[in-house]
């Protein structure tokens, strides 16, 4: 079991593994936005190039969504929300950090009693990881595609739900963001544990080429969640604006 620091601000708990990681991603995200943009050229440099694909990328995202006026609205929107999932999604496969923990540090919420179930602290590892993560992202679309419904016809909006399809709507509105979350948490939460477990056994026979192999299926998840994580949140805020 591992332990992640966390500290208490104004009645509230914040995981400092979760804010490390997420800054992180954040960070890694700006600055390759900002190498793979600068110094623009008829003949792109190899940045410039990868950064066109994923521009076209995202774009085919949004028109599956949108027609192709309001889908370049969202375009901005589509590439930094796969680009910040995709990279929040590997660093626990490549990067996560564990310490070992032996005496208290009350400030960080390691006390006696919490380093008696383990010693092992998390420092750093993938943020989608944590369900309060992606379930904030979750309800983040949710609201703004109510906020969108709204903007772009305020009568096709309350029209959408003064029908006697009412009690299916309200579930849905509490069903999309949930299931939207334990998606992407889900999958990305169980492939950092059994990383975990399996370095943890200490068997050459785990520890080498299944290890790998699994490595290597869990870089592939991260890539296909984040896909589907930014497919669905064009598809919810589209079904808000097109709702009638």
């Amino acid at each position: 079991m591992e332990l992640t620091p966390k500290v208490q601000f104004l009645g509230l708990t914040f995981d400092v593994t979760v804010m490390i990681g997420t800054l992180f991603s954040a960070l890694v995200v700006f600055l390759v936005s900002l190498w793979a943009t600068r110094k623009l050229q008829m003949r792109p440099h190899a940045w410039q190039n990868a950064m066109e694909m994923l521009v076209d990328f995202c774009r085919g995202i949004t028109r599956m969504a949108f027609d192709d006026k309001t889908a370049e609205r969202y375009l901005a929107m589509t590439i930094t929300l796969f680009l910040f999932i995709f990279v929040a999604n590997e660093l626990g496969v490549m990067l996560m950090v564990v310490a070992d923990v032996h005496h208290p540090i009350p400030w960080l919420g390691l006390t006696e009693e919490t380093l008696k179930e383990a010693h092992a602290v998390s420092w750093f590892r993938s943020p989608t990881a944590d369900l309060n993560v992606t379930l904030a992202m979750a309800v983040a679309v949710a609201l703004y595609g109510h906020y969108a419904g709204i903007r772009n016809s305020l009568r096709n909006y309350v029209g959408h739900y003064m029908s006697p399809l009412l009690p299916i709507h309200l579930i849905e509105e509490f069903s999309k963001p949930l299931t939207h979350a334990m998606r992407l948490w889900a999958n990305i939460f169980a492939g950092e544990i059994l990383i975990t477990v399996m370095l943890t056994m200490g068997s050459p026979w785990i520890t080498g080429a299944p290890l790998l192999v699994w490595m290597g299926f869990s870089l592939f998840v991260g890539v296909i969640q984040a896909y589907i994580f930014t497919v669905l949140a064009n598809v919810y805020i589209s079904q808000k604006i097109t709702a009638h």
